[in-house]
C-alpha cells in the first residue's frame, strides 16, 4: 500500500514534548504540518522550540540552515481547530483521557474530510473504544511514537476491532517513509513494547525484594553481562517511578489481575513517599549534588589459575571457552554434562534451579551457577551463585578463573534464575505469548523491543540463540521454585519446543 504522499496535510494535536516531536518528524519527512494546542500560544512557542532544536543541529554540523527553515516554514501553529478541516492525515497527542480523546475524535469525524485518517498517539488506551460510537470506527487507528519522537525509530501501528486493514498498511508505509521503524500491532493492552517489557522491570525488583542483590549490582550485571543500556533501578528512576508504576498497574488491571504483570511494592512505597527517581531528586538512587552512586559488589581473587576442564557442551555460555584459552588458560575437554571444572570448583550455566537443589539432585559438589550473559566473549561482567557447603577455596578458584579472563564477577545470593537469565527467559516468554494471541508477529515483536527500548537483542531472537529447551527449562524450573503462575511457559514456547522449531522459522 502507498505512504501518503507528502503533499498531504498532516494535523497534530497537542503541542506538549510528543505532539510538538511528531509534528518536527513530520515536517521533516516533507509534510506541510499545522500544530494545535487549546492553550493560546502553546503552539507556537511549540514551533520555536523546534527551531531552536533544528538550530542546535546546524550547530553541530548535522544539518545545514536551509533544510532548517525549510522544516521550520513547513511547520504551522494554528490557534483553531477549525484550521485542520482539511487535513489528511490528523494525529492527537493530548492527555490520556478516555473520555476527553473520544470527544476529540467525535469533534474531528464532523469537521474532517471523510478520507482523513484520525490518529491516536496513546500509549495505553485501547483503539477499539476510542473509536467506539464513531459513525465511521474504520478510519480510526493508534500510531504509538515513542519519546522522543524525533529520535526514537519505533512506531507501533496499532488497529482496533473496527480499524481498516488497507488503513493500518498505509500508515505502516509512511512511518517508512518518515525514517521510522514501524510494527503492526493489535489493540491489547499494552500493545507490544508496554506488555512485553514488563518483566525487564518486575525481575529485578523481586530480586530485590528478596535480598538477591543491591540495586547498584543487579543494574550492573544487566547492563555489563545482559548488555542492555541501562538496569531497571536507573531506568526506572529516568522514567519516573509514578510513570513507570502506573503502566504496570493499567497493564495488570487491564489483564484481569494475571500474577506476571502484578506491581512491585517497592515501587509503590517509592511512589508512597515521592520518590520518584531523578525528577524528584531521589529514587533508588540519590541525585542530590555530590551524592555518590554506590558501586556493584564484585569478589576478588589473589589465585592463579592456569588450566580447567570442560565436561560436554556449556551451552549458551560455550563461547567462555574461547576466552579462557584466549587468557592463557590451558583447556581440557571430554565428554560430560555441561560442566566447567577449575580446582575443587564444578561451574555450570544456571538452569532455573537454586544452586543448593541442583547439588543435591546432580550430586555435584562445590557448585557454581554461572548467569546468562548476551556475549560472553565480550562480558564485562558476570553473576554467580553457589550451593550451601560450597568451600571458600572453591568459590576463590572459580572467581579467579572468571577474573583472569577479564571477567567482573558479582555474586548473586541462592535464587532461581540468578538475575539475566531469568530476566531474558520472562521477556521471551511475554513474547511468545504475545505471538501466541496475535498481537504481533516473532519478527516485529524482536523490532519493537530493540527500536522502542533499546533491548541489546529482540526476546525472541534471544530465546533462539540460548535454545528454546533451555528456556523453557528454566521456566519450568521458576515455576516449581515459586509455586506461581507468574512463571507459566508459553503454550507457544511448549509447542516450538516439542516440534523442535525455533520464534522465526517459517511455518
Amino acid at each position: 500500500m502507498p505512504a501518503l504522499s507528502t503533499t498531504s496535510l498532516v494535523a497534530v494535536i497537542g503541542a506538549g514534548a510528543m505532539g510538538a516531536g511528531i509534528a518536527q518528524v513530520a515536517a521533516q519527512a516533507g509534510h506541510p504540518v499545522r500544530l494545535y494546542d487549546n492553550r493560546p500560544g502553546a503552539a507556537a512557542q511549540a514551533v520555536d522550540g523546534i527551531d531552536r532544536q533544528l538550530g542546535r543541529l546546524v550547530e553541530k554540523g548535522k544539518l545545514d540552515a536551509e533544510a532548517r527553515a525549510a522544516i521550520v516554514a513547513r511547520l504551522e501553529p494554528v490557534e483553531a481547530i477549525e484550521a485542520l478541516a482539511d487535513a489528511r492525515l490528523v494525529i492527537e497527542a493530548i492527555v490520556e483521557n478516555l473520555d476527553v480523546k473520544r470527544g476529540l475524535l467525535r469533534q474531528l469525524e464532523a469537521l474532517c474530510g471523510a478520507d482523513c485518517i484520525l490518529a491516536s498517539n496513546t500509549s495505553s488506551l485501547s483503539i477499539t473504544r476510542l473509536a467506539a460510537g464513531l459513525d465511521h470506527p474504520g478510519r480510526v487507528i493508534g500510531m504509538h511514537f515513542f519519546n522522543p519522537a524525533p529520535l526514537m525509530a519505533l512506531v507501533e501501528i496499532v488497529s482496533g476491532l473496527a480499524t481498516d486493514p488497507a488503513l493500518a498498511d498505509d500508515l505502516y508505509e509512511t512511518a517508512k517513509a518518515w525514517g521510522k521503524q514501524p510494527v503492526h500491532t493489535r489493540s491489547t493492552p499494552g500493545f507490544i513494547v508496554n506488555r512485553v517489557a514488563r518483566p525487564f522491570y518486575a525481575e529485578s525488583l523481586r530480586l530485590l525484594q528478596e535480598g538477591a542483590a543491591d540495586c547498584a549490582t543487579l543494574d550492573a550485571l544487566m547492563r555489563d553481562a545482559g548488555g542492555f543500556r541501562m538496569g531497571a533501578f536507573e531506568l526506572t528512576d529516568l522514567i519516573g517511578h509514578d510513570v513507570n508504576y502506573a503502566v504496570t498497574r493499567s497493564v495488570f488491571e487491564a489483564y484481569y489481575g494475571d500474577f506476571r504483570f502484578q506491581p512491585s511494592l517497592i515501587q509503590q512505597e517509592l511512589v508512597d513517599a515521592g520518590r520518584l527517581g531523578r525528577k524528584s531528586g531521589r529514587g533508588f538512587y540519590d541525585y542530590a549534588e555530590g551524592a555518590q552512586r554506590p558501586d556493584a559488589v564484585a569478589l576478588a581473587s589473589d589465585l592463579r589459575v592456569d588450566s580447567c576442564v570442560i565436561e560436554g557442551d556449556l551451552g549458551a555460555a560455550e563461547p567462555l571457552v574461547a576466552r579462557l584459552q584466549a587468557a592463557g588458560i590451558a583447556v581440557t575437554r571430554r565428554d560430560g554434562a555441561g560442566l566447567l571444572r577449575v580446582g575443587d570448583a564444578v561451574l555450570a550455566l544456571s538452569d532455573g534451579r537454586l544452586a543448593s537443589q541442583r547439588a543435591r539432585e546432580d550430586g555435584l559438589v562445590n557448585l557454581v551457577l554461572l548467569d546468562l550473559a548476551l556475549d560472553y566473549g565480550k562480558a564485562g561482567r558476570l553473576g554467580i551463585a553457589w550451593a550451601a557447603g560450597t568451600s571458600a577455596v572453591a568459590r576463590d578458584q572459580a572467581v579467579a578463573l572468571l577474573q583472569h579472563a577479564g571477567i567482573t564477577v558479582s555474586p548473586l545470593a541462592d535464587i532461581p534464575g540468578l538475575a539475566v537469565l531469568r530476566t531474558v527467559a520472562m521477556l521471551a516468554n511475554e513474547g511468545a505469548d504475545a505471538v501466541l494471541q496475535g498481537v504481533g508477529s516473532a519478527g516485529d515483536i524482536d523490532l519493537a523491543m530493540r527500536a522502542g527500548v533499546n533491548y541489546p537483542k529482540g526476546p525472541l531472537a534471544w530465546a533462539d540463540a540460548i535454545g528454546l529447551p533451555a528456556v523453557l527449562r528454566t521456566l519450568d524450573n521458576l515455576q516449581a521454585a515459586y509455586g506461581e503462575a507468574r512463571y507459566r511457559p508459553s503454550l507457544l514456547l511448549r509447542r516450538h519446543v516439542a516440534e523442535g522449531r525455533t520464534f522465526h522459522d517459517q511455518p
